[in-house]
């Protein structure tokens, strides 16, 4: 079932505590307009306090992901247009969003496309996936991450590449480099999807939470800060209703009923 409010996304109802997403401009490669990402920030928004999703998974078509920022849109914007851009505070609601997010990528996964992609948590591609920041192209450059992004995912040289030449690499160069952790069938790539977000949804939220928290603390500073953080996070973890839940149920061999206190 899906959610009607929507008009560029079909948002699928929420099973076992995932909910699918999916960008939904089949006629233009699920290329990213304004209007889109103001859609994809709004169904982050709510399902950022929802106590019913606990993980989300992203997808487009099978053609594609995204394939980009919506040129015809772009052009209309000068300096001034940029500088006011409205999708700067639509991206940094899709990056603030604290449960996981899943990737399941199948086509093209090409410049602002590739970015949204990276902004998940874990990206499964089909074999057929291909990923690029192709703005170079256009005499501009990426714009919402892609440099800064791809740099901490694989590395200085193959960035370089990838953004100074506009070319594209495979899915299996991506999983060689890092970028992404697993390749399917391309027809197969939503169903793992759902199934890895199946199983991290039954784990307990706070602790999902807190450790992704603590990955991404790891990205962006030294290692003792990062030490540190996780430190303290592992601590307050000892508080919750949740690890002693866990603790007993693994005691008494049952499943654990994780309630997220």
């Amino acid at each position: 079932m899906k959610n009607d409010n929507y008009q560029l996304l079909v948002v699928h109802q929420v099973e076992s505590g995932v909910q699918l997403v999916q960008l939904n401009r089949p006629e233009a490669l699920n290329a990213l307009t304004t209007e889109l990402l103001a859609e994809l920030s709004d169904v982050m928004d709510n399902a950022e306090v929802s106590d019913d999703i606990r993980v989300l998974v992203l997808t487009g078509n099978s053609k594609a992901f995204a394939a980009g920022a919506d040129i015809n849109e772009m052009a209309e914007r000068d300096l001034v247009g940029m500088l006011n851009d409205p999708r700067q505070q639509y991206w940094q609601s899709i990056t603030r969003f604290s449960k996981p997010v899943i990737a399941a990528i199948n086509g093209y996964c090409l410049g602002g496309g590739c970015e949204l992609a990276m902004h998940a948590d874990i990206l499964i591609a089909g074999r057929d996936a291909q990923f690029g920041q192709p703005e170079i192209n256009l005499g501009i450059m990426p714009g919402a991450g892609g440099t800064q992004r791809l740099l901490r995912a694989v590395g200085k040289s193959l960035t370089m590449q990838m953004v100074l030449t506009g070319l594209p690499i495979t899915a299996q160069q991506a999983k060689d480099a890092g970028l992404i952790s697993e390749i399917t069938q391309p027809e197969l790539t939503v169903t793992r999807a759902l199934s890895l977000a199946s199983v991290i949804a039954s784990k307990g939220s706070l602790a999902v939470r807190l450790a992704k928290e603590s990955i991404l603390k790891g990205m962006d500073t030294d290692l003792a800060t990062g030490l540190r953080f996780e430190r303290h996070a592992f601590t307050v973890l000892a508080g919750t209703d949740d690890r002693n839940e866990g603790i007993q149920a693994f005691k008494e061999k049952r499943r654990p009923k994780f309630t997220g206190r």
